[in-house]
């Protein structure tokens, strides 16, 4: 059997939203995996200082994070695309300007507006961040920081489209649902990750398999050959799917893992 390049989501896929962890079962899974020559990677929308604690669980090949703007194999980093301080200057400005709020997400932290947001759902990411220690606290008017992308939510009180004319020639914008939307510079994916990564290890695409469950995997799903959706999921990844498995509370990494034939003879 070819070598397999493995590359999994983090939120709704490997990691429980429900139970905040990642199951025992897709831990001791993704080890096994990898003793039997396959290789794992994490391919997420976070950037890098948000994924310490899936580190410290998950044994993995490699990091591709902030979909695809930054990527290690080992200890290795083998791509870094940051937004350069002054362009993210503006991109508060127009934040603020148009009525949105949210999160500019960087590889040594993510920054907030000081106060209290009008918007619940960015006080419960900024409660979220401080708690995985990615939290950096020098708030929007200090302007020496670079980001990798960002994330906005947009209320009645904005003019989102207004916003987003004003980025659209540099970034990709990906709507999350609930006024929530993902911002990442355009030519940048978790499919451009992916493809960056078995270029690097030389592993042909149809051995390669992704692993997820939302609308920011789906450049991925469209990219891959073998995509495997989780049971709880967005129904826009439904037509790329090659095989549904479980929810995450319900082991559907292992059991994918199992009935794709991927831990191993004794499975």
């Amino acid at each position: 059997m070819n070598r397999k390049a493995l590359f999994f989501d983090i939120d709704g896929t490997l990691f429980s939203e429900i139970e905040r962890q990642v199951p025992q079962s897709a831990v001791l899974a993704l080890k096994k995996t990898r003793q039997c020559g396959n290789l794992v990677f994490i391919n997420t929308g976070r950037t890098v200082c948000q994924t310490a604690g899936i580190q410290m669980e998950v044994e993995s090949d490699g990091l591709l994070c902030g979909c695809g703007t930054y990527i290690t194999t080992g200890n290795e980093v083998i791509y870094d695309r940051r937004i350069p301080a002054e362009r993210t200057a503006r991109l508060k400005e127009d934040i603020v300007h148009f009525g949105l709020d949210g999160v500019l997400e960087g590889v040594e932290g993510c920054y907030f507006q000081r106060g209290e947001s009008r918007m619940p759902m960015v006080n419960r990411l900024m409660e979220l961040l401080k708690e995985g220690n990615a939290y950096v606290p020098l708030g929007w008017e200090d302007n020496s920081y670079d980001i990798s992308k960002f994330c906005v939510v947009a209320d009645r009180e904005s003019r989102k489209m207004e916003f987003f004319a004003t980025i659209e020639d540099e970034f990709e914008i990906i709507d999350r649902g609930s006024g929530f939307y993902e911002c990442v510079p355009l030519g940048h994916s978790k499919a451009t990750a992916v493809e960056a990564v078995l270029g690097r290890f030389g592993i042909a695409k149809e051995d390669a398999w992704v692993f997820g469950d939302s609308m920011n995997d789906l450049s991925m799903f469209q990219y891959s050959l073998n995509s495997v959706l989780m049971g709880k999921h967005d129904s826009g990844l439904e037509p790329y799917a090659v095989f549904t498995t479980k929810t995450v509370e319900e082991d559907g990494i292992a059991y994918a893992l199992e009935k794709l034939g991927m831990l191993g003879k004794d499975d």
